[in-house]
């Protein structure tokens, strides 16, 4: 089976079903065979329909929560009850509704000086990670933007080129607000599978300059060597629409 799949759903409405379902499957492997589900979830409002079907029959009912624990690719730098958090968003669309205990739910501290090392400090503890290993998630589900930038690697920034820190603090983001805390890309690319959700047209010149192998677009550089590298499209995102 090759490392890289690309799946093209026919309508916003199945591309949630396959995200649902890919969640709650890879979460049933994981506990069988290593007893803990460590997923790292994404912000933006093209997963949050996949977050709400995966909170309803028959997958919730499937994943094993109780040894499920959720981490946040990204997060932006305002306040715990802003409702432009991607966890907050998470929360009304998923986390309301599942038997998730919460202190396996890990938001990140964004406005905290040292919100990024403490959240690389709590991954490396929760996986049994330390210095100079890397925590190796069972699933990271990404988006895309238009711009080639997926988590919080925008091009021409240098979380882009961070090699030793697992998670960082950006500033001078391109698109607000300008201040987040992401996962880099020594992270990203240790997990068992990176899963890209993509959805609507214009999505789709960066897609293909994504599986082109364009590096120039953050996004591309996000290819586990040991893991997979899943695409989730619907039709538009696919130019097929």
């Amino acid at each position: 089976m090759p490392k890289t799949q690309v799946t093209v759903f026919p309508s916003s409405a199945a591309l949630a079903e396959g995200v649902a379902e890919l969640f709650a499957l890879r979460a049933v492997e994981a506990v069988e065979e290593r007893g803990r589900f460590h997923a790292a979830l994404s912000g933006g409002t093209t997963p949050l329909a996949a977050y709400r079907r995966l909170a309803a029959a028959p997958w919730a009912d499937l994943v094993p929560w109780g040894s499920v624990e959720l981490w946040f690719g990204d997060e932006r730098c305002v306040g715990e009850c802003d409702g432009e958090r991607n966890d907050a968003a998470a929360r009304e669309a998923l986390l309301l509704h599942v038997p998730a205990p919460p202190e396996n739910v890990h938001p990140v501290a964004s406005l905290a000086p040292d919100g990024a090392a403490r959240y690389e400090a709590l991954l490396r503890e929760r996986l049994s990670s330390p210095a100079p290993a890397v925590p190796v998630l069972d699933l990271v589900l990404l988006g895309l933007g238009e711009d080639g930038h997926t988590a919080s690697l925008f091009p021409g920034l240098a979380a882009l080129g961070e090699t030793e820190r697992l998670v960082v603090r950006v500033d001078g983001a391109p698109k607000p607000p300008p201040s987040r805390v992401t996962f880099t890309l020594p992270l990203l690319n240790a997990a068992r599978c990176a899963a890209f959700v993509v959805s609507g047209r214009g999505k789709s010149a960066a897609l293909a300059r994504v599986l082109s192998g364009d590096r120039a677009l953050p996004a591309a550089c996000v290819d586990p060597p040991f893991g997979e590298r899943l695409f989730f499209l619907d039709r538009a995102a696919a130019g097929e629409d």
